[in-house]
């Protein structure tokens, strides 16, 4: 009985917060939203490590922990696998990614000083000599509305799922359970390449202790240190062969790459946002065509809709008139326009309509001088005694009081 029970229990959804759930899904990561809106996968990549750069360098310039600018990389890759470039720029995510990882670190900084740091380096990149702050004008204040929307955005898109689990630590534990923590040039290549590697998108692909023991792995293959292999030693991790050897060459591509020119990258971005925008408004118009079209073509009886208004016979016909040239109408005879009105009749009829507007006009003025004389003629209000000899009330006093005085003389 207790089993039937149980089966005839509703199985209800439930909300599973886990580290997992912060990795992306394969068929995601193989067709971005980027992809999808038709920016090329190499643009895609050049501007997902140039914001990662740019959020890296304003963190060391406004002094913030390396923990806060690894979690503003990691939560920038992670929007922009929800997000396309295209319907979002990429300095404006980056600035917003930096401020809201410094709250989450618990070292916030002003919006202002982030601010100021990325128009730093933009005049660095057009070349100026001397930089200057950003200006307090109406573009700051775009600006500054631009980041917070971001910002908001970026909460969103996410769920409010902004915790990130660092490697950091657990390279230097694994190094413990490996006895090679006192070798401080081991610990601090596999360190240098944990850093790197937030230039790429490996912290959403792959779990943090995998990827701690890729930059263990490359890092005692640069400085020839030999490690346990029989059996090898990330066995002991949970980590496989294949997933460090994709890790380590993603992180080795970062050094073979060239640095992308900001502008051209901007300028493919606004290539590829205004053909979006130009096959939307004719998708829009195309829609309103068709609509016209099956309007005209549905029954003159039927209304498609019940707030559709109704069109009677008598608009048909304008419509009709109005469409025929003037050419083509027929020209009306004297006897369809009925008798003629002699103008004597039209010019006496004007002249009893002036009399009878200017009379009306006389009494109107007449009835308000009457008022205006009898007010001011007339004590205050306070002042005025009222009339109460046709006074129902005031009657039935009367009577009442003369009753009284009778019945006190009788009684006397």
């Amino acid at each position: 009985m207790k089993e039937t029970v149980d089966q005839l229990k509703p199985e209800y959804a439930g909300v599973k917060l886990t580290l997992e759930n912060c990795l992306i899904p394969p068929d995601q990561i193989a067709e971005t939203p980027s992809q999808k809106d038709g920016l090329p996968s190499n643009v895609e990549e050049d501007l997902r490590f140039l914001g990662c750069e740019y959020i890296q360098i304003a963190g060391i310039m406004l002094k913030m922990p390396q923990v806060a600018m690894a979690t503003a990389q990691i939560l920038f890759q992670r929007f922009f696998f929800i997000k396309s470039f295209v319907k979002n720029k990429m300095e404006d995510v980056a600035m917003a990614s930096i401020w809201l990882a410094s709250k989450v670190e618990e070292s916030p900084r002003r919006v202002r000083d982030v601010m100021n740091v990325f128009h730093f380096l933009r005049q660095k990149r057009q070349g100026v000599s001397s930089p200057t702050p950003m200006p307090l004008d109406e573009d700051y204040i775009i600006s500054k509305n631009n980041v917070i929307k971001s910002e908001r955005r970026l909460l969103k898109e996410l769920g409010f799922c902004v915790h990130v689990k660092h490697p950091h630590k657990i390279i230097v534990v694994y190094l413990q359970v490996l006895e090679m923590e006192k070798n401080q040039k081991l610990v601090q290549t596999a360190w240098n390449y944990m850093n790197d590697s937030l230039r790429t998108s490996v912290f959403v692909k792959h779990t943090p202790e995998t990827i701690a023991c890729a930059c263990i792995y490359l890092a005692a293959r640069v400085l020839r240190i030999p490690l346990p292999n029989q059996p090898h030693w990330f066995y002991l991790f949970n980590a496989t062969e294949d997933e460090i050897q994709k890790i380590s060459l993603e992180i080795l591509h970062v050094y073979q790459k060239k640095k992308a020119n900001h502008d051209s990258l901007e300028k493919q971005v606004e290539i590829r946002r205004k053909i979006l925008h130009d096959e939307k408004m004719k998708a829009r118009e195309a829609n309103q065509v068709e609509n016209v079209n099956s309007a005209a073509n549905s029954p003159s009886g039927a209304n498609p809709s019940p707030f559709a208004e109704t069109v009677s016979p008598r608009d048909v016909e304008r419509t009709k008139e109005s469409s025929v040239p003037k050419s083509q109408k027929p020209q009306e005879r004297d006897e369809d326009r009925g008798p003629a009105i002699s103008p004597a009749k039209v010019s006496r009829h004007r002249d009893h309509s002036q009399k009878y507007r200017a009379t009306s006009e006389g009494q109107v003025m007449k009835h308000r001088d009457r008022h205006r004389d009898r007010s001011r003629d007339s004590p205050p209000a306070k002042h005025r005694h009222r009339d109460r000899s046709h006074d129902p009330k005031s009657r039935k006093h009367r009577d009442r009081d003369r009753k009284r005085e009778k019945h006190s003389r009788k009684r006397h």
